[in-house]
């Protein structure tokens, strides 16, 4: 059985919910502080915890709602070696707080029979413009850190949320491969529709697929807003992408960087833009949303994407 199959998002054309920008949320929204955008901190009590659950609540109260399925995404984008080292955690804090994301996920499955456990595993270096960019063995040997706890943990998946270069890509799919994983790659790209490493959309998928025998279940685009990307989907590779996590705002991600408010968008707009994207991207069917995104988001996109 290929890796893909095992996942229910990956093989059929079934809704799949996800949830939206849980940093922007969690900052802007609910007031909390989140060093280095590290939301498995609050991981550490349980105040912080009981503010996890209540942002996923929303979401999974949606999905079952709308009779979509839900991938819950563990709140540890930032949960790898690197960021939790400059945090002050040392590598068994660190399983730690991976085995506590998804046990929180659990909780939601208990609620829902169709959710999908994904371990959300983020860059080595900045999501915008990485300082450093690692080669494919090095980005293995990164990874395997948080993959391999996610392997001995109740989560179904891992996905690479943010990879802003195909080298880490290769990396991250390497790592879930020798744990017995499946995984999703998720790219971001400028407003150009390229990745900042400069390669586009289409290449960076065929550039990963024929490095790991399209090992990823399937792939994603996240944190950006569909303008900056609608006009390069084209080619075979489109069939490959299934998630889409988009961004409220058209902001670059230098503004956004630089932004000191919230840009929440228009929902419903950017509900409509998904909806007109089934027709460039036929296999989309998990949809959820990024910075600036809330359950208002992707409620409006669910209820697109419906009629």
């Amino acid at each position: 059985m290929r890796f893909r199959d095992r996942l229910p998002q990956a093989v059929g054309d079934d809704l799949f919910l996800t949830d939206g920008g849980i940093e922007t949320v969690l900052i802007f929204h609910e007031g909390l502080d989140l060093p280095l955008f590290a939301a498995f901190d609050l991981l550490s009590d349980e105040a912080g915890t009981a503010a996890l659950r209540a942002y996923y609540e929303p979401y999974v109260t949606l999905a079952a709602q709308v009779g979509a399925g839900f991938v819950a995404e563990t709140p540890t984008w930032r949960a790898g070696p690197r960021w939790a080292g400059e945090l002050g955690y040392g590598l068994d804090d660190l399983d730690r707080f991976n085995r506590r994301a998804v046990a929180l996920m659990e909780e939601l499955r208990d609620r829902h029979d169709r959710v999908v456990i994904s371990g959300c595993v983020g860059p080595a270096d900045d999501g915008y413009q990485p300082g450093e960019r690692l080669s494919e063995t090095a980005a293995e040997a990164y990874h395997s850190v948080q993959v391999g706890t996610f392997a001995d943990t109740a989560a179904d998946m891992v996905c690479a949320i943010t990879m802003t270069y195909a080298e880490e890509a290769i990396g991250v799919t390497r790592a879930a491969v020798r744990a017995g994983l499946p995984v999703a790659i998720s790219f971001t790209v400028e407003t150009d529709g390229r990745l900042p490493s400069g390669q586009s959309l289409g290449e960076a998928i065929v550039h990963v697929d024929a490095a790991t025998g399209a090992a990823p279940a399937y792939y994603m685009i996240n944190c950006a807003h569909p303008t900056h990307f609608e006009a390069a989907l084209d080619g075979p590779w489109v069939e490959r992408v299934r998630g889409l996590r988009a961004n409220a705002s058209r902001l670059s991600h230098a503004e956004l960087d630089a932004a000191t408010e919230l840009d929440a968008g228009d929902p419903q707009d950017l509900a409509a833009r998904y909806a007109a994207l089934a027709a460039r991207l036929p296999r989309l069917n998990v949809l959820g949303g990024c910075c600036g995104t809330d359950h208002r988001h992707v409620a409006a996109i669910a209820g697109a994407w419906r009629t």
